[in-house]
């Protein structure tokens, strides 16, 4: 499978990406091995994860929700929270 998911940073800020092994990847980000924007920024939380098929879904709805403006994100996050009974 492959994931769209979005962290959130020690300074409070979002991070979005795609990946096929979420695990793996949040280990990265944590170990100061992730990406440019999350290497000072650790440790970071996973804070919202959607999966698909393909590698392009993933990568289509990560470009649609780097797009989004920080409170769009706040609000998918927050949405997804309501629904997991958080």
């Amino acid at each position: 499978m492959n994931y769209t998911y979005i962290v959130q940073c020690a300074d409070g800020t979002y991070y979005t990406g795609w990946t096929n092994n979420i695990e793996k990847r949040l280990q990265a980000h944590n170990s100061g091995k992730g990406g440019k924007y999350t290497h000072p920024r650790f440790p970071v939380t996973l804070v919202y994860c959607e999966e698909f098929v393909t590698k392009q879904e993933a990568q289509r709805r990560e470009f649609a929700i780097k797009k989004m403006s920080r409170q769009q994100k706040i609000e998918l996050i927050a949405s997804i929270n309501k629904i997991d009974g958080f």
